[in-house]
């Protein structure tokens, strides 16, 4: 038997790259690089050209009157009562604080009844009469509760003072001032960060006792 005849069949792990069978592993992954590269480019090329046309959004026309005044309003059937009035009618006073329903710093009165103006869509208030903090004065004179919590220190930042005063006005108005425990059980959806509560409070006692 020639000597070839005894050569070890497994393959010579020690063969230089020109001597082994088969791609190396470079090539496979050079290969493999090219094709990904190939297919993505074909996805990209097969994607439309995005418009330059933004979507259509449909609007309705909503009839409010805010603070004695009529709106005639073509509104984004999303937006909250809360941004109509600060965005749209430019009223201010609303604040927007934690646009959740919780701290009642957005409370206006639609159709007199106290509401937190964040939660509900202005779209849903087609004919409503709306007041504000703005429409509480009469020219230059406050409204009684305006004048009470200054008298009474109601405020010290001022930022949840007319959600604040507007649940006030409510509250009195629903025969729920009768005494400071009521008053603070009816008026808990309100919030003050800077805690001015005694003031407050004080101030719907006293109006409350003279209506």
């Amino acid at each position: 038997m020639t000597t070839s005849e005894h050569a070890d069949p497994r393959p010579n792990l020690r063969a230089g790259p020109d001597e082994q069978s088969g791609p190396s592993r470079r090539s496979v992954l050079l290969m493999a690089g090219r094709a990904a590269s190939l297919a993505a480019t074909s996805s990209a090329a097969a994607q439309p050209a995005p418009s330059e046309t933004p979507p259509n959004t449909t609007t309705a026309r909503v009839r409010l009157v805010v603070n004695g005044k009529e709106q005639q309003l073509e509104l984004d059937p999303r937006q909250s009562l809360l941004d109509v009035l600060r965005e749209t009618l430019d009223l201010t006073g609303t604040k927007k604080g934690c646009n959740q329903g919780a701290c009642g710093a957005c409370t206006v009165l639609v159709n007199g009844r106290r509401i937190t103006s964040c939660l509900t869509l202005a779209v849903m208030h087609d004919g409503a009469e709306i007041t504000t903090i703005e429409g509480l004065a009469r020219g230059d004179e406050l409204h009684p509760l305006q004048a009470a919590f200054i008298e009474h220190d109601g405020f010290q930042c001022g930022y949840c003072t007319p959600g604040e005063i507007m649940s006030g006005v409510a509250c009195i108005a629903e025969g729920h001032a009768a005494t400071p425990e009521e008053i603070q059980f009816w008026m808990s959806g309100n919030i003050c960060r800077c805690g001015a509560y005694p003031g407050i409070i004080a101030a719907v006692v006293d109006v409350a006792g003279r209506t």
